[in-house]
């Protein structure tokens, strides 16, 4: 087990590296001047690699498929296999950077990497803190998390941590036995033992007088063990309910008590008269740590909705100002923000950006799959009323977006990849291009770009290893899908490099285009009769005097031709826009003409499945 030599936000080390007194000034990497500029990828640390990959593990071949199903017994041992930890280490994604880069990933978004209950045996995700300031050995240690961070930099990379606030992992126990949210305070047992039994005070831990495995008991840091530090009111059972999903445990995660709110659902008060509790203070401590001795470019902040508006917005203010000392002026801070309020939060509590799951996701598989209007997509970017804008206002750089995630919070129970729909797997290419030249920050998912199509009823189906390990995509084990080769991968690689060359595909206006099948009657693409619409989707991104017209055809088996609307001022009838990108491999038409139609106009044919960019 890991033995930290750090066990308090007071200790000489932690200070010295906070407020930067070392006899050796270091200089630290600097922000990006836009974070819309980047192309994000998320990973699981325990899921993505060991390191060992092109050695001691051999690539995957359709071949090696469903090879650890092959009997009622291999299969429930693979699906159980997925419920623990697989072995992929801060080493492994270090070897793993060249991969990224090529494909065209400008920032790493790494899941939680601090060190969790010792006694949990499935908390390979990452969620279930023990000690703050010290990093799971399943994953490494401090130094390589600091050597990973340095040789990300060496390749243009950035480095986002997923970080977590508002609980810490199962450190004690309730006098009784577990307990659902009532609004009363309940009695602890005892904090944790290194066996998970609560055998030990409620109280701060004296190191000396406890058994020599203390580092492993309780909660770290030490200003963390005391009572005040948890909310101790139960598990949540109502997900919206006030005051309880602030104060409610997440199942057996205990609750942190961030300080007094007046979030929107509480009428008495407002954001101004929120003041922090010490346990929040002593995690803005923390995070400082982290930014300081590994150099990092950002956090990910976990269960936003959960902590409330008035810490979240102190934690980004402690944050920001913090990492601008470091001349990290653009220190990334983006939220999990679920439910409706993701708008409302960002503007309220200085996050950067929030995470754009829920119905952000679901719109965009539901357009690239044609069972929804492709406007319930586009017209998340215009929010007039947030920016306090007379008329539309485009957010280029408030939401992260994808196409997969490892939770899937409104699929409910049913967790499922994008492409474990084999009748539309054609379109993931498709997908990926239209989160890739939309407004938003993207960001891929481990495994999408290898098209994993991991299904079923719990979060471990969607976390994969991408290594193989005991629980491999496609159902398989023991073989690694670090594949440069697959045309997804490649695509990936070609779309992000237009990405780069264009400014506007990043930064640019965007427009949903107006499409006719004759030339003269003119709508947005919809779904007619709940049925699956075929159709040419197309989307303009202008900046300046430059328009990129992009396009997808949602038919997976047929070409499908359309007028498709340009911008009128741009262009003059007789004008050709030329082919810039074609994903079919050269079906495309390498020139398109402007006509006079609803302004101007032209005829689009989209090969099957096909995304096309012109301009």
């Amino acid at each position: 087990m890991s033995h930290s030599t750090i066990r308090s936000i007071n200790d000489p080390e932690v200070r010295d590296t906070i407020s930067q007194t070392s006899s050796s000034p270091r200089s630290y990497h600097p922000s990006p001047s836009a974070w819309e500029d980047q192309v994000l990828y998320f990973l699981l640390p325990d899921r993505f690699a060991t390191g060992k990959e092109g050695t001691a593990i051999e690539p995957y071949t359709s071949a090696f498929n469903s090879n650890a199903t092959s009997s009622p017994e291999d299969a429930s041992s693979w699906r159980e296999a997925g419920i623990t930890w697989q072995g992929g280490t801060l080493q492994g994604i270090k070897s793993k950077l060249g991969y990224l880069k090529r494909m065209g990933v400008t920032a790493v978004w790494i899941g939680p990497i601090f060190k969790q209950v010792p006694h949990e045996e499935h908390s390979y995700h990452g969620y279930a803190v023990q000690n703050f300031l010290d990093i799971d050995p399943h994953f490494g240690t401090r130094e390589d998390l600091k050597e990973l961070v340095q040789a990300a930099h060496a390749e243009g990379l950035y480095i986002i941590l997923d970080i977590i606030l508002n609980h810490s992992g199962d450190v004690f126990e309730y006098r009784g036995g577990r307990k659902d949210f009532t609004g009363s305070k309940y009695e602890a047992q005892g904090f944790r033992d290194a066996h998970g039994n609560p055998t030990l005070p409620f109280a701060p831990l004296n190191p000396q007088a406890e058994s020599d495995d203390v580092v492993n008991s309780a909660i770290w840091p030490a200003e963390l063990q005391t009572p005040s530090t948890f909310t101790r009111e139960g598990k949540i059972t109502n997900w919206d309910a006030y005051p309880e999903y602030l104060r409610g445990d997440f199942e057996t995660l205990k609750d942190i008590d961030l300080g007094d709110d007046c979030n929107p659902g509480d009428p008495s008060g407002s954001i101004d008269d929120f003041t922090p509790s010490p346990a929040l203070e002593t995690l803005c401590e923390v995070y400082k740590f982290w930014i300081a001795y590994a150099d990092l470019d950002g956090y990910r902040i976990d269960t936003v909705k959960h902590m409330g508006d008035g810490p979240t917005r102190h934690l980004c203010t402690s944050l920001h100002e913090y990492a601008s000392t470091l001349s990290k002026h653009n220190f990334f801070l983006v939220g999990e923000v679920t439910g409706p309020r993701a708008y409302a939060v960002v503007a309220a509590t200085g996050l950067d950006a929030a995470l754009g799951i829920g119905n952000v996701q679901a719109a965009l598989w539901t357009t690239c799959k044609g069972v929804s209007a492709p406007d319930t997509y586009f017209s998340l970017f215009r929010n007039a009323s947030y920016l306090k804008q007379g008329s539309d206002a485009w957010l280029r750089n408030k939401l992260v977006t994808m196409l997969d995630d490892h939770d899937q919070v409104w699929r409910g129970g049913d967790k499922a990849r994008f492409c474990a729909d084999a009748t539309e797997r054609d379109l993931a290419v498709a997908a990926l291009a239209l989160n890739l030249t939309t407004l938003g920050i993207p960001c891929v998912y481990y495994g999408t770009e290898q098209l994993f199509d991991g299904a079923g009823g719990s979060d471990r189906y969607i976390r994969e290893a991408m290594f193989g390990g005991t629980f491999g995509a496609f159902r398989s084990h023991s073989h690694h899908f670090f594949n440069e080769d697959t045309s997804t991968y490649r695509q990936i690689s070609q779309i992000c490099a237009l990405r780069n060359k264009y400014l506007a595909l990043r930064r640019g206006r965007q427009y949903l285009r107006e499409i006719s099948a004759n030339g003269t009657e003119f709508g947005y693409p919809t779904v007619l009769g709940g049925g699956r619409m075929r159709s040419v989707v197309a989307w303009s991104r202008i900046l300046a005097d430059q328009e990129l017209l992009c396009a997808m055809n949602t038919d997976t088996e047929q070409e499908t031709r359309a007028y498709v609307t340009v911008d009128a001022k741009l262009y003059k009838k007789g004008d050709y826009l030329k082919l810039v990108y074609d994903s079919s491999g050269g079906h495309a038409q390498a020139q398109v003409q402007i006509l006079e139609a609803n302004g101007k106009a032209l005829l689009l044919a989209v090969p099957p499945a096909a995304f096309v960019i012109y301009g």
